[in-house]
């Protein structure tokens, strides 16, 4: 297993390095997150890949590196590709844990992987998306570094696609984490595969509930921030507390969906 660290730009408040800067500290969580490493998602993906004889994979934006695991027994090497070098080195030494020889980690961009053209038969990404400055640019270069004949998957939390959800759902994911950029609806997930040159295959969506206090705990916002999401959970429309299923303590439920795509 190998480590490709670039240099970073200590002291700026450009995005990736806020990405950076907010998961770097919780790399530790979000290995052990519960939420992020296990799911239906997970299980979908493992049969997605298991048996195609894929010799490379790109986990793009690989957080706590759940993708890689969960893909490396099925196939010959991956690439687990983050901003955070301590988030890699967090993936590293869980894969050395698991016994898994075949994970190599770089830092990069989703805007400049890291990777030759058409370098992977596969490229995954999940709850990523949301933190990429461009949504487009990373679709456009998950396109160039896959096969042709090659698949990609991205899974992500996706808005209801109506204003109000929206914007209640935006306003509690920035106060939690301001790297946060945007949750996308479905139709917006299909027009930017659609404009990357991929063509959907598949889309399959999800109910997650989320408990209050481990999700706050996985990005330790200030207390401020956190009462500021307590009051906007207890204020808003009951379209809003419905669609959401908002919890006595906090606890909510969102959507996500998990997108199959090929290269056209």
């Amino acid at each position: 297993m190998t480590t490709q660290h670039a240099p970073q730009t200590v002291g700026s408040r450009d995005q990736e390095s806020l990405v950076a800067g907010q998961f770097g500290p919780q790399a530790a969580a979000y290995v052990a997150s519960a939420v992020h490493a296990q799911g239906e998602d997970l299980r979908q993906l493992a049969g997605l890949v298991a048996g195609k004889g894929y010799k490379t994979v790109l986990d793009l934006g690989c957080g706590g590196g759940h993708v890689a695991f969960t893909v490396a027994p099925y196939v010959g090497r991956v690439v687990a590709c983050d901003l955070s070098p301590d988030m890699l080195d967090a993936v590293v030494a869980e894969a050395g844990r698991r016994g898994l020889a075949n994970i190599e980690t770089r830092v990069g961009r989703a805007d400049a992987v890291p990777a030759d053209d058409a370098a992977f038969c596969a490229v995954v990404s999940r709850y990523s998306a949301h933190h990429w400055p461009d949504l487009a640019a990373g679709l456009r270069e998950a396109r160039r570094v896959v096969k042709p004949g090659g698949v990609a998957v991205f899974m992500d939390v996706v808005t209801p696609g109506q204003p109000l959800l929206d914007t209640f759902l935006q306003s509690i994911e920035l106060l939690r984490d301001p790297s946060h950029v945007r949750n996308y609806s479905v139709a917006e997930w299909r027009a930017a595969l659609a404009g990357a040159g991929f063509r959907v295959t598949g889309v399959t969506q999800r109910r997650l509930r989320l408990e209050f206090a481990s999700w706050i705990a996985r990005m330790s916002p200030p207390d401020s921030h956190v009462a500021a999401i307590r009051s906007l959970q207890g204020r808003m429309a009951d379209a809003v507390t419905g669609h959401f299923a908002i919890e006595a303590d906090g606890t909510f439920t969102l959507d996500t969906a998990t997108f199959e795509a090929v290269p056209v």
